[in-house]
């Protein structure tokens, strides 16, 4: 493909600033959003909005950035129904960005390819790296489906991310994102703990990540969050109860392979115990809120 128009469904937090970099690198982008303040943003940028999202149906690439595959299926729903009565071009690609089930996204291909009489196919291509990288357009896009599709989509996702790769068949790229939420999510959390204990023995934590970030201990996940870990900085940069979602799927796809899965297990518990304490509309940092709203109160420790 060269630039040309594509559809995009989702103008959230990652999805605004994903399309608006479509939109500056020259591609026609033609969005829906639940609430219109977002379209008419990307309007400003020379996107275009539509009323439904059935009124991408004739769009080469249709780009999916919603919460989780069900928002992504209800959605659909009218514009597969379109395809049914007349069938989209061959090559007609659906890209779920969102970070969805390895399985359940195979299922949706199924469903997509039936309602097209096959001229249309879905390529899973979650992201990582926030909403910084959103903006900056670069996100690690982790993509799974035909060589062919792949192909074809690659100069859209080139104008979202720098970090582009296909692993695999439909589901693939589901997998690399839950794998990199394992990480990410028990990496945030053991973060947590550490500051929380660190504070209460009476360290200064902005001076302890400095010093972990030279060490062994480094990595992107502490120059990222640890600042806000230690700040105690919760301002959203992505929904901290999406997490529980995701380590979800790392349950679901370690029982298909047969894998043991001690971390993820802990932190799906630790991250269900955030969202029961209400704090998963917050940021990821807020899992250190989480811990230490468990702990012992201060002061009473040495009772």
């Amino acid at each position: 493909m060269t630039h040309g128009s594509v559809g995009f469904v989702g103008l959230g937090l990652m999805g605004a600033p994903m399309a608006a970099n479509l939109a500056k690198a020259g591609w026609q982008v033609r969005a829906w959003n639940r609430s219109p303040a977002a379209v008419r943003d990307l309007e400003l940028l020379g996107g275009t909005g539509v009323e439904h999202v059935a009124d991408l149906r004739g769009e080469p690439v249709i780009i999916f950035m919603l919460p989780d595959l069900p928002f992504i299926e209800e959605s659909a729903a009218g514009l597969l129904a379109e395809w049914r009565k007349a069938p989209p071009a061959p090559g007609t690609l659906v890209v779920v960005m969102s970070s969805v089930s390895p399985v359940g996204v195979q299922a949706f291909g199924l469903a997509v390819a039936d309602a097209s009489g096959g001229n249309a196919s879905v390529l899973d291509a979650p992201v990582s790296g926030g909403t910084d990288g959103a903006r900056r357009g670069t996100l690690a896009i982790m993509a799974g489906g035909s060589e062919a599709g792949f192909a074809r989509a690659l100069p859209v996702l080139e104008s979202m991310g720098t970090a582009v790769r296909r692993l695999g068949g439909l589901g693939a790229g589901s997998l690399a994102k839950a794998c990199n939420q394992l990480v990410v999510g028990t990496t945030t959390a053991a973060l947590a703990e550490a500051a929380e204990l660190a504070e209460r023995s009476g360290l200064d934590v902005h001076a302890l990540f400095e010093v972990l970030s030279g060490g062994l201990a480094g990595s992107r996940v502490l120059d990222q969050v640890g600042p806000r870990l230690a700040a105690k900085d919760y301002t959203p940069t992505g929904p901290a109860k999406f997490m529980r979602k995701d380590l979800s799927f790392v349950l679901e796809s370690a029982g298909s392979a047969g894998t043991a899965t001690p971390m993820a297990s802990a932190g799906i518990a630790l991250y269900t115990e955030l969202v029961a304490q209400g704090l998963g509309d917050q940021d990821l940092a807020v899992v250190r809120q989480a811990i230490a709203n468990l702990g012992v109160p201060a002061g009473e420790a040495t009772r």
